[in-house]
């Protein structure tokens, strides 16, 4: 960016209008993705983005986002503040125009903003039109400038409070309870998101403060991604100290690029593309690994560590137990894919590709020691593939699609529509026992599990393809797995983790995730795996019976059902699945009607990654900690 550009001002006459606000209330989800908790959060995304383009654009390096106690929020940054000047089109200030007209932004001026954040880029406007009530504070020109809004629309003219010092802007809202499903943030959600743009955005300092529970955190990050990588590594083995680092600008975008390789057996690539965490790849990553391959190959060659009858190295196994941060910035990213999270500009494959194998040829050149430790790793990666290889061959022939090819322990389902079917994982052969006379058979497959399925987390492929238990799930799927896996074969659109509320059952879930995050991605990505909520316990009065799935349920049952009569109720406390009878597991935990399921997202890929990594990783202490620091919310823990 050149210091003309920076030096640009952000002046009236680049607020380009485009729209008015009131499609806004009448259908938020197209503007911010849903009303649920996601588009809650995604209102903060929205104002701090808009901080977020001022640092970009180097005007400034504060952002402050404050929980408060009555539940709005404020985000407060030390940029060159909203400008207050009449706005030529609207003849309203401009201040006014950015919070009432939609897309009026100076993102949407190609002068004001070279690179702008944001996935959906609406701007406040919307921010503005979802809620109760806004109040923005301006410092600019040496004053104080406020103005206040009730759903998007202006109640005081923007008027002059006080003198400043420097300059920056102040926005609180509080969120509509007219159009959100509920209005709580939720600082771990806010917390990770924050952390993230820290990373991306090297010496921006961006603090959290949770006023509601006496919470703060700040994060800044001279090291930008390369201190991202040392993030992510913290509770894995790196096999050379330095991390792989690399800046470059070519054709108007900016390419950085942080690596550095574990002992683990996963890859772990993150991406993104003005900040937004793109899920789904696109145009950059397919330049970083067609760089990443072609580099470490040629090396290889020209090094005689891979011979002339030797085969060239797969990508696959160049990436094992890679850890990687690829961050784009362009001035106007096309985002596609089903979640608007894939890159698609053609010219980023590359220009990625370029600025990649620069930096990976000077490092593999400049740390010889570090390069054949790396090209060793693939080797053994190259032979584990192979021997996974024939375990596939050997599930994949298993795994036509008829019912004496699938597992004997499966008892699958009439119905042949996959949206239509769900399938239970329960574990052990009681459960499994009640589960399966106790079905819907229409819609309804049981599989249950022996004990508990290895831990991938530690565990190459041909190693896991032989695992029986896994094999078994891999099999009543039917979508394959790893290089062969494919969502369209998927035999059910509902997995069910059904296991027992304790310990061992939560270890069980947490194992069967930690296979699906590695190997079955797109199975959480699209929403496909759920978990039952078993009743915790049972009230018996006379012939009455009530379930209750926590601790405030079972207070309100003794509350309102069972408190005025004369017959003692009794209580029992399940242990496990087992102690059901087919009846009561049907009623309580099966049936669709009445039962409770939770849906697993891997909304944020980073802190999912984080966890997998700290509970099923070869690191005791990040383990302990973690557990004894979320310990505190468990309610119903058996030891």
């Amino acid at each position: 960016m050149s210091e003309n550009q920076k030096n640009r001002s952000y002046e009236a006459e680049q607020i380009q209008v485009l729209e008015g606000l009131e499609p806004v209330r009448k259908r938020p989800g197209m503007y911010i993705g849903s009303t649920g908790p996601k588009g809650l959060h995604h209102l903060v995304y929205e104002v701090v983005d808009n901080s977020i383009d001022e640092a970009l654009a180097g005007v400034c390096d504060t952002i402050e986002v404050i929980l408060n106690e009555d539940g709005s929020v404020t985000v407060n940054d030390n940029g060159s503040g909203i400008p207050v000047a009449i706005h030529p089109k609207t003849g309203k200030s401009t201040v006014e125009t950015v919070l009432t007209v939609l897309h009026a932004g100076g993102k949407f001026d190609n002068g004001a903003y070279k690179v702008s954040g944001g996935l959906h880029g609406v701007g406040v406007s919307v921010v503005n039109a979802l809620s109760e009530w806004l109040e923005v504070k301006v410092k600019r020109d040496g004053k104080v400038h406020y103005q206040r809004f009730e759903r998007g629309i202006a109640k005081s003219e923007l008027e002059v409070i006080d003198n400043a010092k420097g300059t920056g802007t102040s926005i609180t809202f509080m969120p509509d309870d007219l159009i959100f499903e509920e209005l709580d943030f939720k600082y771990e959600t806010l917390e990770h998101r924050l952390m993230e743009l820290a990373f991306l955005n090297k010496g921006v300092t961006i603090n959290i403060n949770d006023k509601r529970h006496d919470k703060s955190e700040m994060f800044y990050y001279e090291g930008g991604i390369k201190a991202f990588v040392k993030h992510l590594n913290k509770n894995r083995n790196a096999i050379h100290r330095k991390v792989i680092y690399n800046e470059g600008e070519k054709e108007n975008s900016t390419v950085e690029l942080a690596i550095q390789y574990t002992d683990n057996y996963n890859e772990n690539i993150f991406t993104f593309a003005n900040n937004i965490n793109t899920h789904e790849g696109g145009t950059h990553l397919s330049g970083l690994k067609s760089a990443l391959t072609r580099v470490i190959n040629d090396y290889a060659r020209k090094n005689g560590i891979l011979k002339d009858k030797d085969s060239n190295l797969s990508g696959e196994d160049i990436r094992e137990g890679i850890t990687t941060v690829l961050s784009v910035k362009l001035s106007e990213p096309q985002f596609e894919g089903q979640t608007k999270t894939k890159l698609g500009n053609s010219e980023m494959r590359g220009i990625v590709d370029s600025i990649v194998s620069d930096s990976i040829t000077s490092f593999l050149e400049e740390n010889p020691k570090e390069a054949k430790i790396i090209i060793e790793k693939s080797l053994r990666a190259s032979r584990a593939r192979e021997a996974a290889r024939k375990a596939r061959d050997l599930t994949r022939r298993k795994n036509v699609l008829e019912s004496s090819s699938l597992p004997g322990k499966l008892a699958d389902c009439s119905e042949r529509d996959p949206s239509l079917s769900e399938v239970f994982i329960v574990e052990g052969d009681s459960a499994g026992g009640s589960a399966k006379q106790g079905r819907d058979r229409k819609i309804q497959a049981i599989l249950p599990l022996k004990g508990k399925i290895m831990n991938v987390e530690k565990a190459r492929l041909d190693k896991i393809l032989n695992y029986a238990e896994i094999q078994a799930m891999i099999t009543a799927f039917g979508c394959g797995i790893g290089e062969d896996f494919d969502i369209e074969k998927l035999r059910y659109h509902k997995i069910v983790i059904m296991t027992d509320a304790d310990v061992d059952g939560a270890h069980i879930r947490t194992l069967i995730l930690t296979f699906f995050y590695r190997y079955m991605k797109p199975l959480l990505e699209q929403g496909y795996v759920y978990i039952a909520q078993p009743p915790l316990y049972k009230v018996k009065q006379g012939k009455a019976e009530y379930y209750a799935y926590s601790d405030k349920e079972l207070n309100e049952i003794y509350k309102e059902k069972v408190s005025d009569s004369k017959i003692k109720p009794s209580l029992q406390r399940y242990k496990g699945l087992g102690e059901m009878n087919p009846e009561q597991l049907w009623d309580t935990t099966m049936d669709p009607e009445q039962r409770i399921l939770l849906q697993v997202n891997v909304e944020d890929a980073v802190a999912a990654d984080e966890i997998f990594t700290t509970l099923m990783g070869d690191k005791v202490q990040p383990r302990r900690e973690f557990i004894e620091e979320n310990a505190r919310y468990v309610k119903n823990l058996d030891i």
